[in-house]
């Protein structure tokens, strides 16, 4: 089973990516970042429950699909923006 470690921010800084793949294989349960002897942080994994993972942000990362014929570059006005008068806000 995992256990709880406690690194120094410069540590963490220096192997995060280690660092947050063991967690993430919970080799590693919890882990406590300190400054100074002083905890700042706590990296934990995420719930495997699937309320919390859909908290997680890009977790609807290609569950979008667009129609071929759609082209997002396009612009969306034929109206001039009031930028090209100099104009702010109206």
């Amino acid at each position: 089973m995992g256990t709880t470690r406690t690194i120094s921010a410069t540590e963490f800084k220096a192997k995060c990516l280690d660092i947050l793949d063991r967690v993430s294989r919970r080799e590693w349960d919890r882990v406590v970042v300190t400054k100074r002897g002083i905890a700042v942080g706590v990296l934990v994994p995420p719930s495997a429950d699937a309320s919390e993972v859909e908290r997680l942000p890009g977790f609807l990362r290609g569950s979008v699909i667009m129609p071929p014929d759609v082209d997002l570059t396009a612009p969306v006005s034929d109206e001039p923006f009031a930028a090209e008068d100099s104009l702010l806000h109206q």
